[in-house]
């Protein structure tokens, strides 16, 4: 089965690993610094904390932020479901905003109707590596007395209107998943430009642990001694995922171009196509592509997914509306809310990308596709 998404793994990520392997850091060890260096150099030179996964860094971020029972949190629908449980674990509500009919992005203007005096966070996703609207959502926050969280689990080193994702919200969240633009095979990362919320963040995700002297509470204990202030989780990232990252991520630029040839091959084999719309990239974004989702029209999405996938495509959808999931209509969420998201998801269809992907892999996926739609 050809994945929609896989990793790119090289001899040199390989002899990374194998050395820190070889080493005395397996873990907590000066690897996740350097690694930490590494996204702060591709995201704005913020403060940086690796963690395991993309979701710990959306709940590490919420926890940052200060959100907690009573707040608002708004985000878009059109997400994997952590960009809201995140929120949801702090105690927060949990409001949703439509997305742009086009690009199935957050859309200011949805979230103008929704924000309060309640809001305490705007939570926009980079679905597909495309940033939101930054300068818009950035504005009503500052209205309402939020902050701005980037999503970035799609879009490390896409850039919006010249500006790096990591230097467009007060907080970005990137996933270093297998499919990702680069992977620790799990990991995540926090970025602020802020530095209490950076200390709170790290903290959070070493379990809560306090070790600045100046800031004990028990200042007669020896050289051994840590506290805990407010309570955290072990979301630390080991040595040898980091070594893994820090060689992916010196290869961020190829993957980024790699990524874009190929979506340019699609968009010109797919432009003339009935059945079938293929993905808006606004003029101000250059967007580093982690999926390439096409809209199948006329009610033909079921019927689509499932014949590639018989052909050996193994195409996706990226991502049920999130109040759809039981958790959340269990909680009293209604379908119909959002509906450009909910038609972006009865459309969507992602179709194999990834720098391996060859040109005849991809021809391949556009003649079956084709095929399918006649």
């Amino acid at each position: 089965m050809l994945p929609y998404g896989r990793q790119s793994i090289s001899e040199e990520d390989v002899a990374a690993v194998g050395q820190v392997l070889r080493g005395d850091w397996l873990t907590t060890g000066p690897t996740v610094a350097e690694f930490e260096s590494a996204v702060s150099r591709v995201s704005g030179g913020h403060h940086v904390v690796s963690c395991t996964s993309g979701t710990a860094a959306l709940h590490i971020a919420y926890n940052a932020l200060g959100v907690a029972p009573g707040d608002e949190v708004v985000t878009t629908p059109m997400t994997f479901v952590a960009t809201a449980s995140g929120a949801s674990l702090c105690g927060a509500k949990v409001v949703f905003a439509d997305v742009e009919e086009d690009t199935g992005l957050l859309d200011p203007k949805a979230v103008e109707q929704v924000v309060s005096k309640k809001t305490k966070v705007i939570a926009a996703v980079d679905y597909a590596g495309h940033p939101a609207d930054y300068d818009a959502l950035g504005a009503i926050a500052a209205r309402v007395g939020a902050k701005v969280l980037d999503d970035a689990a799609h879009s490390i080193g896409s850039t919006y209107r010249g500006r790096a994702v990591g230097d467009l919200a007060d907080v970005t969240t990137f996933s270093f998943f297998p499919t990702k633009t680069a992977t620790t095979a799990e990991g995540g990362a926090v970025v602020t430009h802020d530095g209490e919320i950076a200390l709170r963040a790290r903290e959070f995700h070493m379990i809560g642990m306090v070790r600045d002297p100046e800031r004990f509470r028990m200042r007669d204990q020896g050289a051994w001694h840590q506290e805990v202030h407010s309570f955290g989780l072990n979301y630390r990232l080991s040595d040898v995922a980091c070594a893994l990252g820090i060689s992916q991520l010196s290869r961020l630029g190829q993957f980024k171009a790699r990524r874009a040839a190929l979506t340019a091959r699609y968009n010109e084999a797919l432009k003339d196509v009935e059945g079938i719309r293929t993905p808006v990239q606004r003029s101000d974004v250059d967007s580093s592509w982690h999926l390439y989702p096409v809209r199948i029209l006329d009610g033909r999405r079921r019927e689509v997914f499932d014949k590639m996938r018989r052909a050996g495509i193994g195409v996706q959808v990226n991502y049920i509306p999130v109040y759809w999931h039981p958790v959340y209509e269990d909680l009293g969420y209604k379908r119909g809310m959002c509906p450009n998201a909910e038609r972006f998801y009865e459309e969507e269809l992602s179709l194999p990308l990834f720098p391996d992907l060859t040109e005849d892999q991809l021809d391949w996926v556009v003649d079956v596709l084709v095929g399918v739609l006649r």
